[in-house]
């Protein structure tokens, strides 16, 4: 089947180097899932009367409210609430964006985790924050 032992080799060193490539990319992917898993976004509105931090699911995890905030409508803070909260998972999309390329670089795969993750903050951000 072989012409000759040269030939043998040579396929058995690529197949090896096959084989290492996919092992060293699966590490880094494993790697890069626990970095993921303690990503967390934070974010706080202009006059800095609400502060966010939301994990890496995107989930609100710290609220913190300065007291000024007593000064305004309740329906103003809710607003001012929601607006941190996206500027958090914001935050949390960029650096989803960079620790991905710093373990996968910028592949197919990497963009397909990006937009996953792009996809599931935007679909919890409501209509307008979906279209963009």
């Amino acid at each position: 089947m072989w012409a000759d032992e040269a030939a043998l080799d040579a396929a058995g060193r690529r197949l090896d180097e096959w084989e290492s490539s996919l092992a060293e990319r699966a590490e880094r992917a494993k790697t890069l899932s626990a970095r993921m898993q303690e990503l967390t976004g934070t974010a706080h509105n202009t006059d800095r009367t609400v502060d966010v931090t939301v994990d890496a699911a995107g989930l609100l995890i710290d609220l913190r409210l300065d007291e000024r905030i007593r000064q305004q409508s309740a329906a103003h803070t809710a607003r001012q609430i929601l607006e941190t909260t996206r500027a958090a998972r914001t935050d949390l999309l960029r650096q989803v964006r960079e620790v991905t390329v710093e373990f996968l670089g910028d592949d197919a795969s990497a963009r397909a985790i990006i937009d996953s993750y792009r996809a599931r903050l935007a679909g919890d951000q409501g209509s307008s924050d979906a279209d963009r």
